[in-house]
């Protein structure tokens, strides 16, 4: 009976050592997924960073192209000199102001003048 407790003895210290190397094993096997998930989270902050910053950068150009839109159709409203000397007089204002306004309001004189008292 001895033996048997000896080789016992044995197959469980060799029993132990096995079950601690695969608990540290799959410790590492875990610690491994952890750093694959880590890089490619890494990965994927750094291009939604560069997503962003292309969004804005996109989103500036078209704010940018509709305010020359905006602008080169303004141009095209016909304003009399006389409106203009007449708002710049009355509200002392820049007359580029004042042409502005008034091309905003399509030449409108009473309008302009009403937006610009508000």
């Amino acid at each position: 009976m001895g033996e048997t407790e000896a080789v016992n003895g044995v197959d469980d210290a060799t029993d132990k050592k096995q079950k601690k190397s695969s608990k540290h094993d799959s410790g590492a096997a875990d610690l491994e997924r952890v750093t694959d998930y880590a890089e490619e989270k890494e990965i994927t902050s750094h291009n939604l960073y560069s997503n962003a910053a292309n969004l804005f950068e996109d989103k500036r150009s078209k704010e940018n192209e509709e305010k020359l839109a905006k602008e080169r159709e303004l141009q095209k409203v016909q304003v009399k000199k006389e409106d203009i000397e007449l708002i710049v007089r009355e509200m002392e204002i820049t007359r580029s102001k004042a042409e502005q306004t008034l091309r905003v309001h399509r030449g409108d004189v009473v309008a302009a003048l009403e937006a610009l008292t508000n």
